[in-house]
């Protein structure tokens, strides 16, 4: 089932790479959290969506937004990924599927391939509740920068 506006979000723990281990839960009294789901790494639509926030990054830090893409590849994979894109942002292993799974972003089967992520974004205010939420089947649809960033000025906004 899919994570819905005003839903809990669960926490969780995965690694941004082999044996560095990043805590949601702790990270959620920081500021607004955004959880990207993406469904491979070194994929076209992945690498653009990934960089296009790398190059508009200023905004995403003036919002106060705390950004972690998630994907079921190694966390081998995900931190060459990140080094080669130059990502500002932390890139977590979902591996075990357990976390795409949760958050309802979690294809059981695509293109031939079982246990793939969604593409999908979450926001998560302070006290650990989503104020958005957007999952797509057609792992070709880009988010929605604009409306994910006006999730996070909306979280800051309730806490000021």
């Amino acid at each position: 089932m899919t994570l819905k506006i005003n839903d809990k979000a669960p926490v969780f723990e995965l690694p941004e790479g082999p044996g560095q281990m990043v805590d949601i839960g702790a990270e959620i009294q920081s500021g607004p959290i955004v959880l990207l789901f993406f469904p491979l790494a070194f994929s076209s639509v992945c690498e653009e969506e990934f960089c296009t926030i790398r190059d508009d990054w200023s905004a995403w830090t003036r919002l106060g937004a705390r950004v972690f893409g998630i994907s079921v590849d190694s966390p081998f994979v995900v931190q060459k990924f990140k080094e080669e894109t130059e990502l500002p942002f932390p890139l977590l292993s979902d591996f075990n599927k357990d976390v795409s799974i949760m958050y309802g972003a979690f294809h059981e089967e695509f293109m031939g391939l079982r246990g793939i992520a969604k593409r999908a974004a979450f926001v998560i205010d302070r006290n650990g509740l989503v104020t958005y939420a957007w999952v797509s089947d057609d792992p070709g649809n880009m988010i929605e920068f604009d409306s994910i960033k006006a999730a996070v000025s909306g979280c800051r906004a309730t806490t000021e």
